[in-house]
């Protein structure tokens, strides 16, 4: 059982990296801003969703298979990048819409699968958790996959705290400064250009 002093510096880093600048966060406040609080906390949801994955491969050993497997690295890359540019895409085709009608447009069940495909094909997640997670370890203190997954969980919910306040202060102001439908075209093609710098990004991601 790792001891509360490493549970607790562990928490307190986790919540800096999730602070910190970086495409998930980004993605929360930008699908915060377009539509709605509700929207981020289900993206956030789905975020969360992956990085449950990413923890259970980093404990039971698939993340360092992939580490190791050049072209599944680039696969993941690549269908990561496409999927952002997908959505780029239907933002900038999107007709302008009021607050009210943002809030409806798009299904629950697709944001949070967007929050999950987000994450899931962000392979820089996946070798972070990797290179980050086993520094907080300790043989001693029993089976590694346990402590793994639990430095996971930790991590999830400092990720859910971060984000989840995120797309909730960034909703309030979506709703204050954005109920207009000229905003709403200039805040799609803000987004999109924001989608393709995440798209380019996790291209030029190297290990």
């Amino acid at each position: 059982m790792l001891s509360l002093e490493t549970l607790t510096l562990f928490f307190v880093a986790s919540v800096g990296l999730a602070l910190s600048p970086g495409p998930d966060n980004v993605f929360v406040l930008a699908q915060s801003a377009l539509n709605g609080r509700k929207a981020g906390l289900l993206v956030t949801l789905g975020l969360c969703t992956g990085l449950l994955l990413h923890s259970a491969a980093v404990a039971f050993g698939v993340a360092t298979v992939i580490k190791n497997m050049d072209y599944g690295f680039l696969v993941i890359k690549l269908f990561g990048a496409t999927y952002l540019s997908y959505l780029a895409l239907q933002l900038l085709k999107a007709e302008a819409m009021t607050v009210e009608q943002t809030q409806t447009a798009v299904l629950p069940a697709r944001l949070y699968r967007r929050g999950i495909i987000m994450n899931i094909t962000n392979p820089k997640v996946a070798i972070f958790f990797l290179a980050f997670l086993p520094q907080f370890t300790h043989p001693e203190k029993g089976a590694m996959a346990v402590q793994l997954l639990t430095l996971g969980g930790i991590f999830i919910v400092a990720t859910a705290l971060v984000f989840g306040s995120i797309a909730w202060f960034s909703g309030f102001l979506r709703e204050r400064l954005f109920n207009s439908k000229a905003a709403q075209n200039v805040l799609n093609r803000t987004t999109a250009v924001l989608f393709v710098g995440l798209a380019v990004n996790l291209l030029l991601t190297d290990l």
